[in-house]
């Protein structure tokens, strides 16, 4: 779906972002780009659809080479919901917002409808809202509708889940990871949050200096203490306190997994009757 080959990148000041970076994302991975502030990571993320173009190498997405082909066309194939909500919404409603994208892009009229309906119902939106009065999630929300409803193949999240609390943040990604199972959505993350990265993605890249440092399996991520030390990322709470108790918990992740694992070390009956409750 997304192919780097030997790119690099640099703005006008002369700062160079990418170097010489190789990866390919295949249709349906859901892959997290992580790193600290600087690494790269929302460089990258424009350069998959054509915001950016590389000064060398070569991004293809589905095939189509970045340099060559319209931003409208590969924007058929890859939505993109920004950090911030309020850069991406522009219309006075929110029926309008949904629909915009659409009409740019020349759906017919009664699909269009077809889909704001089917948008509104699924995040619980109202039509005839303004958009800028509406709180951070809601905002937040109108955004991804109006992504969605154009059906990407390829959705590209920059720290989706910034300023939203622990319930929005969860409404918005189980959405987001049903439809990469379900409808084979490929989802290309940026995000800070490790947890959020360890309950979503399948895969992650770890950034550094604008050099990709790792790439793997999130769970092997997670436990490379030195990658992440490296990348200057902490990993996620459970993954590190696992790492802290030993061997005997190299497979703990989720704190399900950690409260088996405890009780499999002390061997206590709460921990059976606390199951049993369950």
């Amino acid at each position: 779906m997304i192919r780097f080959e030997h790119v690099s990148f640099g703005y006008p000041n002369g700062e160079t972002t990418i170097e010489d970076l190789s990866f390919h994302i295949q249709k349906g991975d859901f892959v997290a780009l992580i790193g600290a502030n600087g690494a790269g990571k929302s460089t990258i993320s424009r350069l998959c659809n054509g915001l950016l173009r590389p000064l060398s190498g070569r991004v293809y997405l589905d095939g189509q080479d970045t340099l060559i082909t319209p931003t409208s066309q590969l924007a058929k194939k890859a939505g993109f919901l920004f950090q911030n909500p309020d850069r991406q919404i522009c219309e006075n409603t929110v029926e309008a917002e949904i629909a915009f994208s659409m009409k740019v892009q020349g759906w017919p009229a009664d699909k269009i409808r077809e889909r704001v309906a089917a948008a509104l119902e699924t995040f619980d939106l109202q039509g005839d809202w303004f958009p800028f009065n509406r709180s951070r999630g809601e905002r937040q929300r109108i955004a991804l509708a109006g992504v969605l409803a154009c059906e990407p193949e390829l959705l590209i999240l920059d720290e989706p889940t910034t300023g939203l609390d622990y319930l929005e943040c969860i409404r918005i990604m189980d959405h987001i990871k049903m439809l990469n199972l379900e409808k084979k959505i490929t989802v290309l993350m940026v995000s800070h949050d490790m947890e959020l990265v360890q309950d979503y993605a399948g895969r992650v890249l770890v950034l550094s200096g604008g050099k990709l440092l790792g790439d793997g399996p999130v769970k092997e991520i997670m436990k490379n203490e030195p990658l992440l030390r490296q990348a200057r990322v902490l990993p996620a709470q459970i993954p590190s306190l696992a790492l802290a108790f030993g061997d005997r918990f190299a497979d703990v992740f989720t704190i399900r997994e950690m409260y088996e694992a405890i009780c499999r070390e002390k061997g206590r009956g709460i921990c059976r009757a606390g199951r049993e409750k369950e």
